[in-house]
């Protein structure tokens, strides 16, 4: 029978404690959520949603094409240069998703015959990355710059190193100045995910890079994404005019995919002034992050101390992740739920959002039904 295999992958799941299923959301949900990436509260924000409905009645429902076609219009152009701007690169390129955004850095910058070095614990898009490209690509260990400086010592020809600035899981942070350090010393590029860094680290919310002091160098590239701080969606890849110009004539991602819709192009760029007006948002995310990390701690529970706008509390097997998460829903809570294989050290674990306009009751709430629901 065609695709008979699917049903033994589904029992296997099942046995396991490890299916997935989609859970729709009302427009209104009733929800504490401390499960999105919408670290600054901007998703709903009136000038987030202005920005996304005037693009669409200037320039349509979609982008009608791929960029090199028709899917570039002045807007996205507007978007990349005050993107560039706020964080400090030269140059930017706007892609449909920021899983796109990474594929195309990784794919465009490791040619046949290169290294790439990837952390341990990089997000599922690098991983995809460094599958597609023509490089080799080396794991190393997580978060240590040491093993990225002996993995380049290996190699003669042109290799990059390629990491996630903030780690999805657990929030913690990359050592950007040292990994930097070791790629200089190989004359290797820097490649860094900024996802969940970019409006929550650096001096008004301009991201990891900018806060290490690596905005603008000719060897790092930054992705970020504009679905999370932006409240929006799509990706960006930030770096040297020369690296941009390459990706539009190399990166498959870019070449073959349609363009960003216009409204989530001016839902971004509307986010985008409201947090360079408001700069202010970025350290208030990090302040409720350490709070609930505090909170949480002082109730008894096993979290790991936030780098920026991620919490996540330690479950003892995933099952009891799974009925944990739904125990906090039931309560009028929803958090994020990661087990294997979304998580590469095989601990299951709630992973919440400190929003920048959580409130401090909000946070009690959320601790409490946290500590209540316990497995």
């Amino acid at each position: 029978m065609a695709f008979g295999w699917i049903d033994e992958q589904a029992e296997l799941r099942r046995r396991a404690g490890l299916v997935r299923t989609l859970r729709p959301r009302p427009a209104d949900s009733p929800l504490l959520d401390l499960a999105s990436n919408d670290y600054l509260g901007l998703a709903r924000h009136p000038e987030t949603v202005a920005g996304a409905a005037a693009a669409a009645r200037a320039w349509g429902g979609g982008a009608t094409g791929s960029r090199l076609v028709t899917g570039s219009t002045e807007l996205h152009a507007e978007l990349e240069r005050e993107l560039a701007e706020h964080c400090g690169f030269e140059s930017a390129l706007a892609f449909s998703s920021g899983y796109a955004a990474n594929l195309a850095a990784v794919t465009a910058l490791a040619p046949h015959g290169s290294l790439i070095v990837s952390d341990a614990g990089n997000h599922a898009s690098l991983i995809d990355g460094c599958r597609l490209a023509r490089g080799t690509t080396q794991v190393v260990a997580h978060a240590d710059p040491d093993a990225v400086r002996k993995a380049l010592g290996t190699h003669a020809g042109p290799a990059v190193a390629v990491s996630d600035t903030v780690f999805s899981v657990d929030g913690d942070a990359a050592p950007l100045a040292a990994l930097a350090a070791a790629c200089r010393a190989y004359g290797a590029g820097l490649v860094v995910d900024d996802a969940h860094g970019l409006g929550v680290l650096g001096e008004g919310g301009q991201g990891a890079a900018h806060a290490a002091g690596l905005a603008g160098a000719d060897d790092v590239v930054v992705t970020v994404t504009l679905s999370k701080s932006l409240g929006s969606q799509g990706g960006a890849v930030l770096g040297p005019a020369r690296v941009v110009e390459h990706l539009v004539n190399a990166a498959r991602t870019f070449i073959f995919d349609t363009g960003l819709a216009p409204a989530a192009a001016g839902a971004a760029l509307a986010a985008l002034r409201l947090l360079r007006r408001e700069p202010q948002r970025a350290a208030r995310a990090r302040a409720v992050a350490g709070e609930l990390h505090a909170r949480l701690t002082a109730a008894g529970l096993e979290a790991v101390r936030p780098d920026a706008a991620v919490v996540s509390v330690r479950a003892p097997s995933p099952e009891a992740a799974v009925r944990w998460a739904a125990d906090c829903r039931s309560a009028g809570l929803a958090v994020g739920c990661f087990r294997p294989p979304s998580v590469p050290d095989g601990i299951s674990r709630l992973r919440l959002t400190a929003r920048a306009d959580l409130s401090g009751a909000e946070l009690e709430r959320a601790v409490r039904v946290i500590g209540e629901t316990r497995p």
